[in-house]
This record gives structure tokens, C-alpha cells and sequence, in this order.
């Protein structure tokens, strides 16, 4: 038992008096009045204006303040000033929030405060009261709109000096619009926003079917339209809602695959789910990352302004499936988010759960009220001024006796008992004739009168037409709705898919290691093919060039990029772009330069692919000074690039081959136009770090202008093309040869060669030089093919000019 020490009564002795009090009784007595008061004047919203009680009581206040939108913004502490020292007796920060949450397009489908400002974001809080400015919105008058015309009931505020509304007269449902959300005692309210066309469409189909079914508003009203967008991912849990008043449903963000760079696919996240913002998202993917629990991804960017909206750039991994990375994030991360409809909401001051039918026919029958409590006032109004207007009219008439009415009178009282008496008037025309001055009483204003009585008589009878009818009411009504939603409508932001994401095929996270060839052309462009078969011809055109080389590997396997100082680049196949599979020829318009997979000096060329393979047959290496060096193929598994041969000083590459068998033959060509074959035995095979040994002996003022390796036992071509020294490098034509490669004799290495073509009167040098597996292909600098002449016997014969300059030459690998 608890004791609780009173006063005594005044005409009694003071003497102190315990009185006994069951603390189960105390305490529940306590919480209850506490929970009534969370319950009726914080937490939950009424059912017809769908306000809370701080909601209405800012919305209300900044409306006597005249904060409308044709006037200026003022201090938010100002209004939150004025809302707690008249109507509502709480913390500033809980009537600051209140107006924060209603002026947040993200929070609100239809805004109600027209904010100026930090009014915060998803993911931060908004600038204090001192440092915002707010006014009504335009869809804020709507809420507040006749509430001088006795639309409304109102009651007196905490202290009883002033009044407040009860409710708002509500133009359109805010409840559904707008949604709300609340924790009161031992109850909740979560209700999710609609869009105002269709919320309008079905209170406008329930106004002319008052017997509609939930089916029926359904099909006007298909699911929640978020302030953010993005998807609903099944409806079964709003079906539920609409009809139980509880359900819940999935959201999802928008999301689609684009290239965020030329060599790499993402994901731009355009709309996030309700409530969730992209620093919320961004924390969590680095955190997943960082954990290793979310493979795939290589780069996150936050790309949101207020120019272009909320954009997420996330950029995948070579080798790793977008749609299955998506299927993960939105497994992991909040881009996937449940919503819990619990449409809690006050109807006659009791809370109620309700389903989308009875959200909808308490609005209708609370906007019926108000357009008849309106039409009521209204016609009352015009009545009082109707019957003034008779009595000014009745004046007139009878000017000269009026005034001599009043003449004669001893007083004010006199004239209007006189006036009454004489005119047959009430005593309020009486007195309104009395105050009218004279100016008024003119032959103008006669016809004015006679025009305003004629107005307010057929207004009059308007507005008792629409008192009188019950469906002219709801026309009205609907009407007054579809006006409002032409207005203020928007479309549909939110995507609602039925029945959720169709059962696809599972997407394995990361792409498949398929077998498939790396493609290198002459220009320096690398690509992959969907398969590994067949081999592409060297000599088929592609946009500009022709490849010169394709190594096998599989998709998420490396290759190696040997370049002219010698270097071996490791590439990941995967980053490559792959050109179709039925593409025949297959053309490199969509690769990309090697430039962006590996790092080259300015003087560093790619002269070759090869293999990685530690149980591959290795490279073969020709170097412009006649060195040769077969590659030992040990290369160091924990670098990304390395030196394949000891270059000596002012020597380059020129060739570099995957050297798939020892019965093929090392080729030479120079500059002088001699030619050195030999078989592949006579080098032997050498350690990276190697310089090699002589495998050309090069004249003096000469040098090798291509090597590769040759299989004897296939036909093959050997396309050389002679010019002049002092051209500038492009500019001459040339004059072209083709001779069958068995013409030429095998040498030992480290010999001249025999000659390989003969020059002509200007020419001295040979500018072009290829063999291989013919028929021969050339191409000019612009892509365009180039014309070879036939082939000719004699492997020291001359050249024929030919009609367009070459600058690459290529045949079947």
C-alpha cells in the first residue's frame, strides 16, 4: 500500500490526513490516462484529415500567421514559437520535427510545408529551427481551405484562451496520399503513400457507388506509389493490407547495368526504398566488402546531386555476373527493405484498424460534411446579405421619405423605429440604411444593388439546390476532387510487380572459365572471343587493321603481353571485351586498346601475345639487331610483369611468337631485303633473364623488320614491300611482292639469309615484310583493303607498285 498526504478542508483545523491508495490501482489508473493522452493527442492520425494533432496545430498556425505561399518564408522557430505557446504544450523538438517531416519531398508524395533550407535527408538530420525558413505549401491550402465557413468544428486549446480545429477540412485524402506513421501505448500506426490520382479516382468512383466494393477501388488504387520510387515487389501483403488494414510488402531499389567505363560493366542505382538512404547503402556494401561476404564489386560511387537525383555507381568486376551481384545486394544490403502497412488511424476518437474501403469512406463522408457545412454557411451568408441588400434597395426607392424620416427624428434610435415602422424594415436594415452614407444612396448604386440582389438570389438557390440533393452534394464533391488531382496530380513513381520477380535460371555469380582465344591486332587492339574455335585468320580485315596474333586461354585465365623492350605484361582474359562468336570475320571493332590494360613507355610498342602456361612450348623472340631467344617458359606466378630477354643497349623486339612446335621454322626478314630461315632446334631454349644468341647477321646500316615462326609442312606466302629511305614514314606507295615461302633455302642461324626481293630504280629498303600461311592480306591506314599483285616465282624479283599505301599485312594463323 502507498500513502498519499492531502490538505485539509479550509474550516478545519490543519492537521495532517494520510489517505490509503492500492498502488495497482494508482498505477493503472496512471498509465491509462497516460496512454489516452499518447494515444489522442500525439501518436496516431485522425481517419479524415489524416493529420496528428501536431500536424494540424502547425498547419493551422502557420495559416493564422499568413505564412501562405504567395508570401514570403519566415524562421521555422518563429512558427514552432508560436504553435507551443498557443495550441500544443510539448518540446520544441518534437513540433520542430513534425514540420520538418511535412516539408521533406522524400518523406511526403505531396508536401505540405514549402521548406527553405537543410531540411535533412534519408541519412542526415536537418539544420536547427534558427537556420530554416518555412511557409504553407500549395497543397497545404488545400487542408486548410474554408476553415473560416464553418466547415470545421473547434474546441478550446490547453489553457482555454484560444481555439483550434478539431479537424481540417482536408480537400483531398491526405491520410492515403501521405501516409503516416506512429508509435502510441500499446499500439502503431505505419501506412504507406499513395498517388493522388488514383487515390483521388476511387473516392470519386466510391462518391458515385456508394456500394463499391474493395475489388472495385482496387482497380483504381493498385498498391502504395512511394516518394522515392523505385519497385513493390509482390502484392499479396497490399492485398492483405487493403483489405484487413495490416500486411506487408517488399520494396526494392531501381537499378540497372550499364558501362561505367569503357572496359568495365555497374550498376547505377537510380531510387532507393522508403526511408533508406545511399550513405545507409554505401556503409553497408563497404562493410560487406570489407568482410568478404560480397564478392564482385571494384568500385562504389556516389554520383547524387540535386541536379541529376540519387545515382549509386557501382562498378563489377570483370569475370563477375551484374544481375547476379544485384540479386546479392539486394539480398545483404538495405536496397531491399520490407514495409509493415498497420493502418492504425482515429475514427470518432477511437483507434481503428482499417482496410483501404473504410480509409476511403470516412474521408468521403467527412468531405461530404464539410462541402455541406460550407454550402450551409455560405448560403446563410447570402442571405444576411440579401436581406441587407432589400432593405438599401427599399431605401432608395424611397429616398426623399427616408430622409425625411430621419429629419425629423430626435435620434438614432427614433429614425430606426421610424424606418421600421414606415418601410415595413427589420431592425438590421434599419440600422445598415443608418450607417450607410449618403454617397452610397445614388442612382449607380441602385443598379448595382438591382444587380447584386439578382446574384446572391441565384446563388442562393444554388447552393439550396445542393443542400436539398444528396448526389448534387457528391457531385460537387467529386468535382472539387477531380480538380485537385488535375492540379496537383504527378505520375506514378513506384514500379509495382505482381507476384514479385519472376523464377528465373539461377546466374552464377562469376562468369564461367569457357575456353576461348585472345585476339591481338595490328593497331594494338585486344579482344576475346566467346569460344576457342576456330583460329581467326590473321589476314581478315577488321575496322582498321588486321590481326597479327591469338593465343588460347580461358576466360578467367592470363595471358602475357610481350612488348618491344622486352617486357611480359600479365593480362586478365576476363577484363577483355568479347567479340561474338558467329562474328566470321571476326572483327576488332570492339576491342580495346592494349594502352588500357597495361602501362607502355613512350617508345613501347606490343609486338606479341603468348601463353602462360609453365608446361607451354614458350616464346620465341626476334630482336631488330638479329638476336633470337627461344623462352624458357618459367615465369614468376606473384608479378604482373617481367623481363622475357636481356635486351642490349639500343636493341627492340620485333616479334614475338608462341612457338607451339620445334619442327617449325624462325623466319628473319631485314631491311635489306634478306630473309633467314632456320629450324627452331638450333635455338636453344634459355632462362628469362637471358640476352638470347645471334640468329641473323645484319649488314650494317640494316635491320630485322619482322620475325616469326612458320610450320614448313603448310603452304605459306612470303609479302614484302620495298620503297625509299628518305620518304617520310606513310607517304609512298611502294612496290609489293609475293613468293612462295619453300623458295627460300634454310640457312644455319646466325647467317645473311638470301635476298627477297630486288630493288628497283628509288627503291633501298624494304618498308613491309610478313610471312605465313597464305592467302596474304593487306589493309590500308583508313581500314580499306589494298590490292596485292600475284604471285611470282622468283624469290629475288622485283616488286609491282601497288595502287594505295599498306600499313599491315596479315594472313591465316
Amino acid at each position: 500500500m502507498a500513502r498519499r498526504t492531502t490538505s485539509p478542508p479550509p474550516d478545519e483545523d490543519f492537521e495532517e490526513r494520510i489517505v490509503d491508495i492500492d498502488v495497482s490501482a494508482e498505477m493503472r489508473t496512471s498509465f491509462l490516462e497516460y496512454a489516452y493522452s499518447v494515444i489522442y493527442q500525439r501518436a496516431l492520425p485522425d481517419a479524415r484529415d489524416g493529420l496528428k494533432p501536431v500536424q494540424r496545430r502547425i498547419l493551422y498556425s502557420m495559416n493564422e500567421m499568413g505564412l501562405r505561399p504567395d508570401r514570403g518564408h519566415v524562421k521555422s522557430s518563429r512558427v514552432v514559437g508560436e504553435v507551443m505557446g498557443k495550441l500544443h504544450p510539448h518540446g520544441d523538438g518534437a513540433i520542430y520535427d513534425a514540420l520538418v517531416r511535412q516539408a521533406q519531398p522524400f518523406s511526403m508524395r505531396l508536401p505540405l510545408v514549402d521548406g527553405h533550407g537543410n531540411f535533412g535527408s534519408p541519412d542526415d538530420l536537418p539544420a536547427a529551427m534558427r537556420y530554416t525558413e518555412a511557409r504553407l505549401s500549395d497543397a497545404a491550402m488545400l487542408m486548410v481551405q474554408s476553415i473560416d465557413e464553418d466547415t470545421v468544428d473547434f474546441k478550446p486549446n490547453y489553457d482555454g484562451q484560444e481555439t483550434e480545429p478539431s479537424v481540417l477540412g482536408s480537400a483531398f485524402p491526405n491520410l492515403l496520399v501521405n501516409g503516416s506513421t506512429g508509435i502510441a501505448v500499446g499500439m502503431a500506426t505505419n501506412m504507406a503513400p499513395h498517388n493522388l490520382v488514383e487515390v483521388v479516382a476511387a473516392a470519386r468512383h466510391l462518391l458515385k457507388h456508394p456500394d463499391a466494393t474493395l475489388d472495385d477501388l482496387m482497380n483504381f488504387i493498385p498498391g502504395p506509389d512511394l516518394p522515392t520510387g523505385g519497385y513493390i515487389n509482390g502484392l499479396s501483403g497490399i492485398h492483405d493490407a487493403y483489405r484487413t488494414g495490416r500486411g506487408t510488402f517488399k520494396m526494392r531499389a531501381t537499378a540497372t547495368v550499364e558501362n561505367v567505363t569503357p572496359r568495365r560493366k555497374g550498376l547505377v542505382i537510380t531510387a532507393l526504398p522508403y526511408n533508406v538512404g545511399p550513405e545507409r547503402v554505401v556503409t553497408k556494401i563497404k562493410e560487406l566488402v570489407t568482410s568478404k561476404k560480397l564478392t564482385g564489386i571494384a568500385d562504389l560511387k556516389d554520383l547524387t546531386d540535386r541536379h541529376k537525383g540519387l545515382q549509386l555507381v557501382i562498378e563489377i568486376k570483370n569475370g563477375f555476373n551484374p544481375e547476379a551481384v544485384l540479386e546479392e545486394l539486394y539480398r545483404l544490403t538495405p536496397m531491399e527493405e520490407t514495409f509493415g502497412i498497420n493502418n492504425v488511424a482515429l475514427v470518432d476518437g477511437q483507434p481503428r484498424t482499417l482496410g483501404l474501403r473504410e480509409l476511403l469512406s470516412v474521408y468521403v463522408e467527412h468531405r461530404i460534411d464539410v462541402v455541406r457545412r460550407r454550402s450551409l454557411h455560405r448560403r446563410r451568408k447570402r442571405e444576411e446579405r440579401l436581406h441587407l441588400v432589400e432593405g438599401l434597395i427599399i431605401a432608395l426607392l424611397n429616398i426623399d421619405e427616408v430622409i425625411q424620416v430621419i429629419r425629423t427624428s430626435d435620434d438614432s434610435a427614433a429614425a430606426r423605429s421610424g424606418l421600421m415602422e414606415r418601410f415595413s424594415l427589420s431592425e438590421i436594415q434599419a440600422n445598415y440604411i443608418l450607417d450607410t452614407p449618403l454617397r452610397r444612396l445614388t442612382r449607380y448604386d441602385n443598379l448595382e444593388l438591382d444587380k447584386e440582389k439578382a446574384t446572391l438570389t441565384r446563388e442562393i438557390a444554388e447552393l439550396t439546390e445542393i443542400l436539398s440533393s444528396d448526389l448534387k452534394l457528391r457531385k460537387v464533391v467529386s468535382d472539387e476532387l477531380a480538380q485537385v488531382a488535375k492540379t496537383y496530380g504527378t505520375p506514378r513513381r513506384t514500379l509495382l510487380l505482381e507476384g514479385g520477380v519472376a523464377a528465373l535460371a539461377p546466374v552464377p555469380l562469376e562468369v564461367a572459365d569457357d575456353p576461348c582465344l585472345v585476339l591481338l591486332s595490328s593497331t594494338g587492339l585486344l579482344a576475346r572471343t566467346a569460344d576457342a574455335s576456330p583460329l581467326p585468320a590473321t589476314g581478315e580485315r577488321t575496322v582498321h587493321d588486321v590481326l597479327v596474333s591469338a593465343v588460347r586461354s580461358t576466360v578467367r585465365g592470363e595471358v602475357g603481353v610481350v612488348t618491344s623492350l622486352g617486357r611480359m605484361i600479365r593480362v586478365s582474359v576476363v577484363d577483355l571485351p568479347t567479340l561474338p562468336a558467329s562474328a566470321n570475320p571476326p572483327s576488332l571493332a570492339g576491342g580495346h586498346p592494349v594502352a588500357e590494360y597495361v602501362s607502355l613507355a613512350a617508345d613501347e610498342t606490343v609486338v606479341g601475345l603468348g601463353s602462360l602456361d609453365p608446361d607451354g612450348p614458350g616464346l620465341a623472340i626476334g630482336t631488330e639487331q638479329g638476336v633470337v631467344k627461344r623462352v624458357v617458359p618459367d615465369y614468376p606466378a606473384n608479378r604482373d610483369e617481367f623481363e622475357v630477354i636481356g635486351l642490349r643497349d639500343g636493341d627492340t623486339v620485333v616479334g614475338a611468337v608462341e612457338l607451339t612446335s620445334e619442327d617449325h621454322d624462325l623466319v628473319f626478314i631485314t631491311s635489306d631485303a634478306q630473309l633467314l630461315r632456320y629450324s627452331a632446334t638450333n635455338v636453344r631454349p634459355q632462362g628469362r633473364p637471358a640476352g638470347g644468341m645471334a640468329g641473323i647477321r645484319v649488314e650494317p646500316g640494316a635491320k630485322v623488320i619482322w620475325f616469326g615462326a612458320i610450320d614448313p609442312s603448310r603452304e605459306s606466302r612470303v609479302v614484302t614491300i620495298a620503297g625509299s629511305s628518305t620518304a617520310l614514314p606513310g607517304t609512298q606507295i611502294g612496290g609489293g611482292k609475293i613468293s612462295d615461302y619453300a623458295e627460300f633455302p634454310a640457312k644455319g642461324r646466325a647467317t645473311g639469309g638470301v635476298r627477297a626481293q630486288r630493288f628497283l630504280k628509288g627503291e633501298d629498303v624494304l618498308l613491309l615484310a610478313w610471312a605465313g600461311p597464305g592467302p596474304a592480306k593487306a589493309v590500308s591506314s583508313v581500314g580499306k583493303p589494298v590490292p596485292l599483285p600475284d604471285e611470282i616465282g622468283r624469290r629475288d624479283g622485283s616488286g609491282v607498285r601497288l595502287t594505295h599505301t599498306v600499313s599491315a599485312i596479315g594472313g591465316a594463323l
